[in-house]
């Protein structure tokens, strides 16, 4: 389990303004994203300690024609047993992932899935990780398929991870304008609660 981390942390999610509202309501819950090139595998997604990135993204749905009035809510996650991509321990365990899910995919004679860049994007973001969703779904999988009392790693309740995205900060840097956290929450129990930000600046 991972708690090397602080346990709670703050996300934000971004989403159309109904959903928004009646999810703090208590109304629905937040759907879980599911795409073959979601960064961290399937679950709610949010962007840690982010409601700015959270509404940029939010914008960026309206501008597609995805929601018609862009809005971000907030909510206490408790990370619980967390698959945390900024450690060392479990970006090993993901490595190992990778090697048995080539060695299935070789024996099955299927192709293995690329990472690659979305139309009119930066080549280096890579934004439809097909790959990476591919080997944490493995990695899932073969943890839930052990049975109960021989696991010896719990299924991972949240997925935590560090994504460097963006132009360059200014000439010469080494950050990006859009690096984040990103969280996939897995089980919903871990979504404490959920609020309206207050406001923030606009883009």
């Amino acid at each position: 389990m991972s708690r090397l981390a602080t346990a709670f942390v703050l996300g934000y999610h971004g989403c159309n303004r109904e959903i928004g509202l009646r999810a703090v309501n208590g109304e629905t819950d937040l759907l879980h994203s599911d795409h073959d090139y979601d960064w961290l595998g399937p679950g709610a997604y949010f962007w840690e300690a982010d409601p700015q990135r959270a509404l940029e993204w939010a914008e960026e749905q309206s501008a597609k024609g995805e929601y018609t009035d862009p809005y971000v809510i907030g909510a206490v996650i408790d990370l619980r047993n967390c698959l945390d991509l900024l450690s060392r321990e479990d970006l090993e365990l993901v490595r190992s992932a990778f090697r048995a899910f080539i060695t299935m995919q070789q024996k099955a004679g299927l192709p293995v899935p690329e990472n690659k860049s979305a139309p009119g994007r930066p080549d280096v973001d890579r934004v439809l990780r097909y790959l990476d969703c591919a080997v944490i779904k493995h990695l899932h999988s073969i943890i839930e398929d052990v049975p109960v009392a021989q696991r010896e790693v719990e299924p991972y309740d949240t997925v935590r991870g560090l994504f460097i995205e963006g132009d360059v900060l200014y000439p010469g840097s080494g950050f990006r304008r859009q690096t984040h956290v990103q969280i996939a929450v897995r089980n919903n129990a871990c979504i404490r609660g959920l609020f309206i930000p207050q406001p923030y600046p606009a883009t």
